[in-house]
């Protein structure tokens, strides 16, 4: 499916006091499509006044109070509840990115090639100008746990090369997940799995989409002819303890919900066990 009219795209962003950076990133989407969406924040109890006063500088940005902090997933899940029928296609993305002149409409001419693609990641830049490895493997229990014990001391073990995709040229292709922090969602696939999953407060909520996307028969493809920057962790930065505790926590969710009931029993036990422990010690780091 083609776009023809700005009634068939959205941009939803979630919004928790994102100061400054929401300027660069609704300056960035004029820029990134020749379309005029709609944009929404959902605003997760921002305290700064950021997102009153976009909406009140910029024409089409609409704010919505999700009435507390929901978390990213829920919070994106209502504003796309929220949208008229006729959105098929919603970038998501966090306030702190900034879109490349293009880059949307370069997501969506993407889109047009891949006609079971519901989720459509462009080429993530960190602010120093490093490709940052936004279009994954879905981990196992395997290469999770290699990637989580061995990833810090020794970034090069062959599980984090596998699950990151290190060293490979960034192609048009398909992933097992790739990176929330910008993200083209086809409207119709992603309410057929039920969005995101609200259980996920902070993370790994991308990397469950993404796996539950594949298992429904649909595609999530990596489209580096677009890029972004992304200043990553404005709001982590914030309570770096409680967000690499949550990081733990999602984690084990993910895990968990793939090793179910008696015959996962002991690889759960094993696993909440041994993040507690990481999660104590990174905590404790941080």
């Amino acid at each position: 499916m083609s776009i023809t009219t700005s009634e068939q795209l959205a941009v939803v962003t979630v919004t928790f006091s994102p100061g400054a950076h929401l300027e660069s990133f609704l300056t960035g989407v004029r820029a990134a499509t020749v379309l005029q969406p709609r944009v929404v924040l959902a605003d997760n109890g921002s305290t700064d006044g950021a997102p009153e006063a976009a909406v009140a500088a910029h024409p089409g940005v609409e704010l919505l109070r999700t009435g507390e902090n929901l978390g990213y997933g829920a919070a994106v899940n209502r504003a796309v509840a929220d949208l008229p029928a006729a959105v098929e296609w919603v970038l998501v993305a966090n306030p702190d990115v900034r879109l490349h002149p293009g880059s949307l409409d370069e997501l969506l001419a993407v889109a047009a090639r891949w006609p079971r693609a519901a989720a459509l990641g462009p080429l993530v830049r960190e602010p120093e100008g490093d490709v940052y490895p936004s279009a994954r493997a879905v981990p196992d229990l395997v290469s999770g746990t290699g990637h989580a014990v061995l990833g810090r001391a020794w970034p090069g073990n062959p599980f984090s090369a596998a699950y990151r995709r290190t060293g490979e040229e960034p192609v048009e292709r398909t992933a097992g997940w790739l990176s929330g922090s910008c993200l083209l969602l086809r409207r119709s696939a992603f309410r057929s799995v039920g969005g995101f999953d609200p259980r996920y407060f902070m993370y790994f909520e991308d990397v469950d989409l993404g796996d539950r996307l594949s298992r429904a028969g649909w595609w999530n493809v990596y489209a580096p002819s677009a890029e972004v920057v992304h200043e990553q962790g404005h709001a982590a930065r914030r309570a770096p303890g409680a967000m690499l505790a949550a990081h733990h926590a999602s984690a084990y969710r993910f895990q968990a919900d793939r090793h179910p009931g008696v015959v996962g029993a002991p690889v759960r036990l094993a696993l909440r066990v041994g993040l507690a422990v990481r999660s104590r010690l990174a905590v404790r780091a941080a």
